[in-house]
C-alpha cells in the first residue's frame, strides 16, 4: 500500500531532534513520498536540505500568505530565481489568509496572483492556503481557466467543495476530517474521493487521537482510515485512489 503525504513541513525546527526517525516511521506505514510546501526565504534552505537528505521528500516553491508584508516583492524575486535554477513540483504554498491579520490583504492578493502567473508560465500546479478565505481564493482561481492545483487543508462546506471541483482543482484532506464537529465528514460522504489527495500539514493539525499534539507524515494513514470508513472503501482502495490523484496532479515519479 502506497500513501502520499502531499503537504508536510518536516523541515521545520519541530523535527530537528528526530527528523530521520519520523520519515522512517512514515515509510513503514507506506508513506514513501512527502511533499514539502515552501513558506518563505527563511526556511528555503532547510526545506531543500531535507529534500536532499531524504529521497522521498520533494519540494515546492512559493511564498506563504502569512509571510506577505510590504516588501513581499523581494520574496517573489527569490522565488522567481529558484524557478529559473531548478524544477519544482508545484508553486506553493500560496494563497490568502484572513484568520490572523488583514493588514496586508492587498499585498496578499498581489502576491497570490503573481505566483499564479509564475505557475502558468512554468506549467506547474499550485498549492493553495485559504484559511478564512476559501471563497476569496475560489474567486481568484476562476480568473485563470487553465490553472490547476489543490486547496490544501480543505475544511469548507459542500457548496465550496462543489465550486472547487468545478475547476481543475483537487481537495487536500488532512486531520480535520477526523475532528468531531468539523462537518468535513459529511462533505466527503457526498463528494467521494475522485478529486481528493491526502495530507497532514505536519507539524500542525494532527488527527484524532493525536489532536493538539505534533502531527507527522505517518498519520497520513489515520486520514486514509477515516476516509475509508466514510466512503465504505478499504484503506487499500483509498490509498490507490488518492495516490493516483497525487501522482497525476504533481507529475510525481513512480
Amino acid at each position: 500500500m502506497e500513501l502520499i503525504d502531499t503537504h508536510a513541513h518536516v523541515y521545520l525546527p519541530e523535527f530537528d531532534d528526530d527528523r530521520e526517525a519520523i520519515i522512517a516511521a512514515a515509510a513503514e506505514l507506506g508513506v514513501k513520498k512527502i511533499l514539502l510546501p515552501a513558506i518563505d526565504n527563511r526556511t528555503h534552505e532547510a526545506m531543500l536540505q531535507a529534500e536532499n537528505d531524504y529521497p522521498g521528500c520533494i519540494a515546492m516553491m512559493g511564498l506563504h500568505p502569512c509571510s506577505v508584508t510590504n516588501d513581499f516583492q523581494k520574496e517573489l524575486e527569490v522565488i522567481e530565481d529558484w524557478l529559473t535554477k531548478r524544477s519544482f513540483i508545484a508553486v506553493g504554498e500560496i494563497g490568502l489568509d484572513f484568520y490572523w491579520d488583514k493588514t496586508f490583504t492587498e499585498q496578499q492578493y498581489a502576491a497570490f496572483r503573481h505566483q499564479i502567473e509564475l505557475a502558468l508560465r512554468y506549467n506547474l500546479p499550485i498549492c493553495i492556503h485559504s484559511r478564512n478565505a476559501i471563497d476569496e481564493c475560489i474567486d481568484v482561481v476562476k480568473e485563470y481557466p487553465d490553472l490547476r492545483g489543490v486547496f490544501h487543508c480543505f475544511s469548507g462546506d459542500l457548496h465550496q467543495a462543489e465550486e472547487i471541483l468545478s475547476t481543475n482543482f483537487y481537495l487536500g484532506i488532512g486531520g480535520v476530517v477526523t475532528f468531531k464537529n468539523s462537518g468535513l465528514d459529511k462533505v466527503i460522504e457526498k463528494i467521494g474521493l475522485d478529486r481528493c489527495i491526502l495530507e497532514t500539514d505536519a507539524p500542525y493539525l494532527a488527527p484524532v487521537p493525536y489532536r493538539g499534539k505534533r502531527n507527522q507524515p505517518a498519520y497520513t494513514s489515520l486520514v486514509a482510515e477515516k476516509l475509508a470508513t466514510l466512503c465504505g472503501l478499504t484503506i487499500e482502495k483509498v490509498a490507490e485512489l488518492t495516490t493516483e490523484n497525487a501522482v497525476k496532479l504533481f507529475a510525481l515519479p513512480g
